[in-house]
């Protein structure tokens, strides 16, 4: 069956507005769902993830052949305050998008995160085991836990420390440059690693999955585990600024409601084998990003 119409949750955020983009590059039909800030591209659909109502009626009209769940409450510090709104957004959203997928045979991509994990011991892979250490990894891993029910084919996706270009939504690459380019010192953490991954390498690594309809679990993060202050020295060689104004900071000196992971970094080596399109380096993806 060919795929003509997928919905897309969280378009305007920064990964749904490359899966959008991307996606009706490949000429498909895309209604690009959001809350607050509208998208440009798509068919521009209004869905409020906290009412079931709304979920139930967009997925009755629409009837999508595919719905990629990229819509979440993302802020940590704000899901370990507000638990009632993260469950409901995170999981309880999910289950009711899953349970309406499954009455028209749709194919579901969940994306999820390293924040699933503890940190105890990184580059985590698909079959390990789960260990939520905040309030957002919790509801998350929630959202996981529901595809154990569900026979709608799917495939819950983590990634790791997204970043890219958004109007709004500033990422950690870009606030660097930003920063190192006025000569303003700035505190970067050196005892925490992730596995940062570009989000245009993500997106066409998301399109290859629903094409190929792979289902599971799969890390797609980018291919270079690294700690923060690490990251942002990438950054100021490809830039050719002076790191002098990167200051160490530890986890423990932040003044964190939630809990970090150490060490959230993913092993992409399932995605490696399996795909086409392979998760990027950090040279390379911040090559791409500082040439755009």
């Amino acid at each position: 069956m060919e795929i003509t119409k997928i919905l897309v949750t969280g378009s305007a955020g920064l990964m749904g507005i490359q899966v959008v983009k991307d996606l009706l590059d490949n000429h498909k039909q895309v209604y690009s769902c959001y809350n607050k800030t509208k998208p440009k591209l798509g068919i521009i659909t209004h869905l409020d993830l906290t009412k079931k109502d709304d979920i139930v009626n967009t997925m009755n009209r629409i009837k999508p052949d595919v719905v990629i769940h990229l819509g979440a409450m993302t802020d940590v510090e704000l899901c370990e305050t507000e638990t009632e709104l993260a469950k409901k957004i995170n999981t309880d959203a999910t289950e009711i998008l899953a349970l309406e997928s499954e009455k028209h045979n749709t194919f579901f991509v969940y994306m999820s995160t390293d924040y699933v994990f503890d940190g105890k011991v990184g580059m985590k892979k698909e079959n390990d085991e789960p260990n939520p250490i905040n309030f957002y990894g919790k509801s998350k891993l929630d959202g996981e836990r529901v595809f154990k029910k569900i026979t709608t084919p799917n495939i819950i996706v983590r990634t790791s420390t997204p970043f890219g270009i958004h109007s709004k939504k500033i990422s950690f690459p870009i606030w660097v440059k930003k920063n190192l380019e006025l000569e303003k010192e700035i505190s970067v953490i050196v005892d925490q690693y992730t596995s940062p991954s570009y989000v245009p390498n993500i997106s066409k690594m998301i399109i290859e999955i629903i094409e190929r309809k792979i289902t599971g679990i799969i890390h797609l993060a980018g291919a270079t585990k690294i700690s923060r202050y690490d990251f942002a020295v990438q950054i100021s060689k490809i830039i050719n600024a002076n790191k002098q104004f990167l200051k160490l900071t530890k986890m423990d000196q932040m003044d964190w409601k939630a809990q970090r992971p150490a060490d959230s970094s993913l092993s992409v080596s399932k995605a490696n084998k399996i795909l086409k399109n392979k998760p990027e380096k950090i040279e390379d993806s911040l090559k791409s990003l500082f040439n755009q």
